[in-house]
């Protein structure tokens, strides 16, 4: 494809939660404007519009379906920022309105996970393809300002002097998704193994890959899992969460789970074996969402911790406040000693991860992470939910995961009479 030297013009599917760490990365993206929104509910496309508007990332305008955002003309670029029972649906308006001609795009990038399974994450690289589209896939762990500088010292100063990496340990955890459909299996496509340890299996497969070698240079062997409800299906929880979200998430019920391990061995190009290992959860209460990363070596280790950001407020139980997120996302407490964010989207990744797409899409040239690395993160979850479910460790490949979705996905009914 050939680069364009205007700004890039970005149309939103979806106007959630992460679409707006989107926007506010954006705002610190040179060449980016977001031209137009598409969300199931017209109230909140019109929201972010005006946001988009506010922040001077505009003009932006609310519209009323896919192809709509698409043929006025306007957008170069669409990220999918929907929920994960949108996304193929979307993708296949994309590839029909771009196929039949009644729209231009160069490129589209997808927030994870790719699908709900790893045929929905097939199907998207395939419509992507077929439309003939640049692709990238929106991990935002793998671009963390602190996961970037750590990799590139670990393997310039360490791994030269003593050999490579040859661990990864990724957890990330937090109280609870904002929204209903994240703890409904089948509408999520599974609960907290496939909302959080797609990040985790990728920032490892990342920070354990030698810079300057593709992705795939570390192949995956096999992997097991471990899969638990700890907290959400016990009775007060579970009435916690159903008031909280509406009759149809009934934890007593359908109990998506709220934690999950998982080890995923790799072997590179030398035959080393490598491991991730990763730890996700649900039911962490702490101060709020918390990621932790290590890198161990022979001679070397390498560590992070969001919550660690070297900047805390004090508050005495004579100030009062309302709930809210405004100190760190998934915010427990409003007293006491509370760690302080000052900019969650730098820290957490989204917006070194946009400059990347937008720089990648205006150079007409693929970006670093793409569909094919939201298909291999699929594999290797399905791999750790078919782990977890047969209790044992899956050998890969596995042809047969093509084919599989987890108990948790297949609705109330398969799981009573599993």
């Amino acid at each position: 494809m050939t680069s364009i030297e205007r700004p890039l013009r970005i149309g939103f599917l979806g106007a959630g939660f992460i679409a707006d760490f989107h926007l506010q990365a954006l705002r610190a993206v040179r060449d980016a404007e977001v031209r137009a929104v598409y969300d199931l509910s017209p109230d909140h496309s019109r929201q972010l519009a005006d946001r988009a508007n506010a922040y001077g990332l505009g003009p932006c305008r609310a519209v009323n379906s896919v192809e709509d955002l698409i043929v006025a003309g306007d957008v170069d670029a669409i990220w999918i920022l929907s929920p994960n029972y949108t996304r193929v649906e979307h993708m296949r308006a994309i590839r029909e309105t771009v196929g039949s001609g009644r729209g231009h795009l160069i490129g589209v990038a997808c927030e994870k996970p790719l699908g709900r399974s790893l045929a929905e994450a097939g199907e998207l690289l395939r419509l992507v393809s077929e439309a003939g589209l640049l692709h990238g896939y929106l991990e935002n762990q793998v671009f963390a300002p602190a996961v970037r500088r750590g990799r590139e010292v670990l393997w310039r100063r360490a791994a030269v002097a003593a050999g490579r990496p040859y661990l990864a340990r990724a957890t990330e955890e937090h109280s609870g998704p904002h929204r209903p459909w994240f703890w409904r299996g089948e509408q999520a496509g599974g609960g907290v193994l496939l909302d959080m340890m797609c990040h985790s299996v990728e920032v490892g497969r990342y920070l354990l890959t030698e810079p300057g070698r593709d992705s795939f240079s570390l192949h995956p062997v096999s992997a097991t899992g471990t899969t638990a409800t700890l907290k959400w299906n016990q009775p007060g929880f579970a009435r916690e969460l159903r008031s909280a979200m509406g009759d149809e998430v009934d934890y007593t019920v359908a109990p998506s789970e709220d934690f999950a391990q998982g080890v995923v061995c790799f072997v590179d190009e030398s035959g080393a074996e490598v491991m991730v290992q990763a730890s996700n959860s649900w039911a962490y209460v702490g101060p709020g969402l918390r990621i932790h990363l290590e890198v161990l070596g022979p001679e070397y280790a390498f560590e992070s911790d969001s919550l660690a950001s070297g900047t805390s407020i004090f508050l005495s139980r004579r100030v009062g406040g309302v709930p809210g997120e405004d100190l760190v996302e998934k915010q427990n407490a409003e007293q006491g000693l509370l760690p302080l964010l000052d900019d969650e989207a730098a820290t957490y990744g989204y917006v070194l991860e946009d400059r990347h797409m937008v720089a990648a899409f205006r150079a007409g040239e693929q970006p670093e992470e793409s569909f094919r690395d939201g298909v291999e993160v699929m594999t290797l979850l399905m791999a750790l939910y078919r782990s977890a479910e047969e209790g044992r460790t899956i050998a890969l490949p596995d042809s047969t995961l093509e084919e599989f979705v987890p108990l948790v996905a297949r609705g109330p009914k398969h799981r009573a009479g599993a």
